[in-house]
């Protein structure tokens, strides 16, 4: 990875530019950078101040704090916004807590909202030790879930028990159940083995794969297991982001939501910390800063 020299961006007249004090690479990002596509401009996730106010009037004024979650291109000095995916930031929410927010915090918002009403039920999260684990654990035991998490180490557990988890296993057939609904985000043998522990009727929601192995699940081995268990796909993109961001401020700035920030550097360091991401050397979210971000 190096750095490089690039025009200002010019944003559209329903987006706002933002110069960026902190922005938040994400795991899933580094595989992009395998086979860069031409044009590509990673960074998704951004807090700063806008410099710039949408020439068609809506969204903030120039002036304003603001974190906000572009399609691409965050990962720079200034960033251009759709005024659709941003939020305001209070006091409250310094710009390293709220880049942190953006596709980790939307996607666990999502994905309880796919899982239905969770007070009472049991469920369990694989990949627990990533941003979206951390705000699933926390977002879902503040609504009455029982939730138990999947984490590779006990080191990594700990922080999710005083976010609310019940239980920590470190593999999936350790994991006692039955569940209500089962989070999937590692792929290979875990959603065959997460299947099992369902109840009838349980829900398995498939939303990513780290260990970048294909899932198997053999069909036999489901009628061995819960009647009518349903298997769902989710991918948490689609705008707006405005109002999810706007949530997840508002948690955050009323002490219900702790972003779990396991690395903070300056931007210089990007390359180390891309690193780190992709060998999940890092639990919760890395920040990149730029500046004194405030």
């Amino acid at each position: 990875m190096e750095f490089a020299q690039d025009a200002q961006p010019v944003p559209a007249p329903d987006e706002v530019l933002v110069k960026v004090e902190a922005f938040a690479p994400n795991r899933g990002e580094t595989f992009l950078l395998e086979a860069p596509k031409p044009g590509l401009l990673p960074g998704k996730d951004v807090a700063g101040l806008v410099v710039q106010a949408a020439a068609d009037g809506s969204g903030p004024p120039a002036g304003t704090r603001v974190v906000g979650h572009p399609p691409m291109g965050g990962w720079a000095e200034y960033a251009t916004v759709p005024t659709h995916s941003i939020a305001v930031l209070p006091d409250e929410v310094t710009a390293v807590q709220a880049a942190a927010l953006p596709l980790a915090g939307i996607t666990a918002l999502r994905l309880l909202r796919a899982a239905g009403a969770v007070t009472g039920r049991r469920l369990l999260l694989t990949g627990a030790s990533g941003g979206v684990g951390h705000y699933l654990t926390e977002i879902a035991a503040a609504a009455g879930a029982e939730v138990t998490a999947v984490t590779a180490t006990a080191e990594r557990g700990a922080r999710l028990r005083e976010l609310g988890a019940v239980a920590i296993v470190h593999d999936v057939g350790a994991a006692e159940g039955p569940f209500d609904v089962v989070l999937e985000s590692t792929g290979g043998g875990a959603p065959a083995a997460a299947l099992a522990r369902l109840v009838p009727g349980g829900t398995l929601i498939w939303f990513g794969q780290a260990g970048r192995t294909p899932a198997t699940v053999d069909f036999f081995d489901l009628l061995a297991g819960p009647e009518n268990a349903v298997i769902r796909h989710f991918h948490y993109a689609g705008a707006p982001y405005g109002p999810d961001l706007a949530t997840l401020v508002r948690l955050v700035a009323g002490g219900r939501l702790h972003p779990e920030i396991g690395r903070r550097a300056d931007w210089s360091r990007t390359a180390e910390i891309l690193i780190d991401l992709r060998e999940r050397r890092i639990r919760g979210k890395a920040v990149l800063t730029i500046g004194a971000p405030r």
